[in-house]
């Protein structure tokens, strides 16, 4: 799992933040399966070379709203999903954010659309 997640210290948006979005991904793609367990937030500290307690808020975070779950005496692991986290519904605010972007740069539908396709295939 660790390899899945990439954390960039550089970014405005905070590693607690990233942590838990990208576990939320991960979870909504099925990369990561109920039962499965997460390493602990020392390791996970260790490997982003972070602060553990940063670690600690984005696993909070994540128990709070039930993507995972903690036992006493035992890892913490992915919960099972009441209703599955949609995808699509992940990307929408960030499909907002560059529509309202592109609008104000000037950029047309149909050369937006071009610029995803371009990126797309680079990626």
């Amino acid at each position: 799992m660790l390899d899945l997640i990439h954390v960039n210290p550089n970014s405005s948006e905070p590693i607690y933040k990233q942590l838990f979005d990208q576990v939320v991904r991960l979870i909504a793609a099925g990369k990561v399966k109920p039962g499965d367990e997460l390493p602990s937030v020392r390791k996970l500290a260790e490997h982003f070379a972070v602060n553990p307690m940063t670690v600690s808020r984005a696993v909070g975070l994540l128990v709070d709203n039930g993507y995972l779950e903690r036992r006493r005496g035992q890892p913490t692991r992915v919960a099972q999903q009441d209703t599955p986290t949609s995808t699509y519904l992940l990307l929408d605010t960030d499909i907002n954010t560059l529509i309202a972007d592109a609008k104000q740069l000037g950029i047309n539908k149909a050369d937006l659309i071009a610029l995803v396709e371009k990126n797309w295939e680079q990626q």
